[in-house]
């Protein structure tokens, strides 16, 4: 029978729940468990993909087109489990749910309350395909005490009495501040903590504490006596250099075999951790520094491009190398002139987004990697950027434009080089998207197959002439300016597989100089780097050599 964990934090949030989840998942991997792992969040959005990236960071999109939470992307690479509609869930779904299903009268005309009726759609939620996994992990999002996450904390507590004792445990994640006025970690919040957890009927088996220094045994023995906790289920969880140094640093500390005894089950067998040693071990031993400039957004806030800057991280490792990522407001380049200072760097990106402002900056950032030859990536509307200054600057297509811009500035039009797509194929299934409409869930999502033409540089990345890669846009290129475009020398190296729609740009006289519509940052692991970032990241190192 699946063992699930369920996984909660107290006193404040982003203390690493999601790190905490994807390292336990790691590790019950490596003892040869199948894992899989949820999200449930509290908020009323249905999901997060009408969330500014600066109050909710990245969206991270599953391969069958799920707009979900950036923990999934934690989940992912550190397990390499695919995420899918299923591992995500907000209150906003949930109430939606019930509330559909209240309309269509399958409840029978009874009044709906928290409990039964949203609590039953939870636990309804956590079964989905439970017999397919040895263990599913269940995060818990926000903190304890937090009013939109009783329902949740209600349904977890339900979920336990009504399965066989010994099949569900509760990690709940915890902060151990220091205070350096006197010298000692303060065990209080924790305490206060445990205590609203236990207040609404969840006893914690395993304590996960978060602070900057070890924790002393007699401050873990305290903490086991107020909070009715087994000392030996006290895990201290301190900074990191890296996040990739988490699975072995809880190996060390023993919440898998903490985990393992509570559930009553064999910790004899060694773990495998030969994937978890080489990523560490190229994570201590980089050879060099290459420095990326990332021209985006939304950079003031970093976790806006979260995968992004972890799969440059995974570049480097495939390299053996350092990547130093420097952040750049696309505001700035709105004078060509600025665009100089990118001159130092070894490589230049830009990712995707959505919308008019700096558009005209990152247009002069890709001219300026053109012509100096510094090497670029551009990701989806990076990709789209890059088709537009090709068009304006080489093409002769002096307007050229998208019509993404164009309806956010009436008064200015030109050559729609960029389109709305209104419909699809997604398999079989015709899939049509009108202009007026709700904005969730109406891109291009999820994965979708590609080909590769032969004999381009993205062959040569790919090593394959079939690709998959996850998407997330509205827009595309025409393709009607394609052979004008190859004419002047811009290729056209992927495309849909029924031909229509692009996926791939590159130019032939540039160390690396291409384009991709879809988001390949989506699918990188550190012990699975995608090749695009390793090839970039090459590229890179190699132009540090030239300097």
């Amino acid at each position: 029978m699946t063992k699930f964990i369920f996984i909660t934090g107290g006193v404040v949030s982003s203390l690493g729940k999601g790190l905490t989840s994807a390292s336990l998942g790691a590790l019950l991997q490596s003892r040869g468990f199948t894992v899989r792992l949820r999200k449930l969040d509290p908020y009323l959005n249905v999901d997060p993909g009408t969330m500014s990236p600066f109050e909710h960071g990245e969206v991270f999109v599953t391969d069958d087109g799920a707009e979900t939470d950036l923990d999934l992307g934690h989940y992912e690479r550190f397990t390499g489990v695919a995420a899918k509609s299923t591992d995500s869930i907000s209150s906003g779904r949930i109430y939606s749910t019930v509330l559909e299903k209240e309309r269509k009268g399958d409840y029978l005309g009874e009044t709906i309350q928290v409990i039964p009726h949203v609590t039953n759609e939870i636990k309804s939620f956590l079964e989905k395909k439970e017999e397919e996994v040895d263990f599913m992990l269940c995060e818990i999002g926000g903190t304890i005490g937090d009013i939109e996450g009783l329902p949740f904390f209600e349904a977890i507590r339900q979920f336990s009495q009504e399965r066989e004792r010994g099949n569900c445990i509760f990690v709940h994640l915890t902060l151990l501040p220091f205070l350096s006025s006197s010298g000692e970690l303060k065990t209080k919040p924790t305490q206060h903590s445990v205590k609203e957890l236990r207040s609404i009927g969840i006893a914690p088996d395993i304590l996960v504490c978060r602070s900057e220094q070890p924790i002393p045994t007699k401050e873990k023995e305290k903490i086991a006596l107020f909070c009715n906790v087994n000392k030996k289920n006290i895990i201290s969880a301190t900074n990191l250099d890296s996040i990739y140094y988490a699975p072995l640093a809880y190996f060390d500390e023993g919440l898998d075999t903490a985990v393992l005894k509570v559930l009553n089950l064999d910790t004899r067998k060694e773990p495998d951790l030969t994937r978890w040693n080489d990523v560490c071990s190229r994570v201590k031993n980089s050879e060099g520094l290459v420095r990326i400039a990332v021209v985006g957004k939304y950079t003031q806030l970093e976790d806006a491009y979260k995968s992004l800057s972890e799969a440059l991280i995974h570049g480097g490792m495939a390299n053996k190398t350092k990547v130093e990522t420097v952040w750049f407001d696309s505001g700035t380049f709105e004078k060509k002139s600025k665009t100089e200072t990118l001159n130092k760097f070894d490589g230049i990106l830009i990712p995707g987004g959505f919308g008019k402002r700096g558009t005209e900056g990152k247009i002069n950032v890709i001219n300026f990697a053109r012509k100096t030859k510094i090497p670029f990536l551009g990701i989806c509307l990076g990709m789209q950027l890059m088709v537009i200054e090709y068009a304006r600057n080489v093409a002769g297509i002096i307007d050229a434009n998208s019509e993404e811009f164009e309806e956010e500035d009436l008064k200015k039009s030109g050559e729609k080089i960029i389109y709305h797509l209104s419909h699809w194929f997604k398999g079989q299934n015709l899939e049509v998207r009108e202009k007026i409409q709700d904005k969730g869930g109406t891109m291009r999502l999820g994965a979708y197959p590609a080909k590769i033409k032969k004999g381009s540089f993205a062959h040569s990345i790919y090593k394959t002439d079939r690709i998959s890669e996850r998407h997330r846009h509205r827009y595309e290129v025409n393709i009607k300016f394609v052979k004008n475009l190859e004419n002047k020398g811009l290729h056209f190296s992927g495309f849909s597989i029924d031909g229509q729609l692009p996926e791939i740009i590159e130019i032939t006289n540039h160390p690396f100089f291409i384009g991709v519509q879809f988001h390949p940052e989506l699918k990188s692991k550190p012990f699975e780097p995608h090749p695009l970032f390793s090839s970039f990241i090459k590229a890179a190192l190699e132009q540090t050599r030239l300097v």
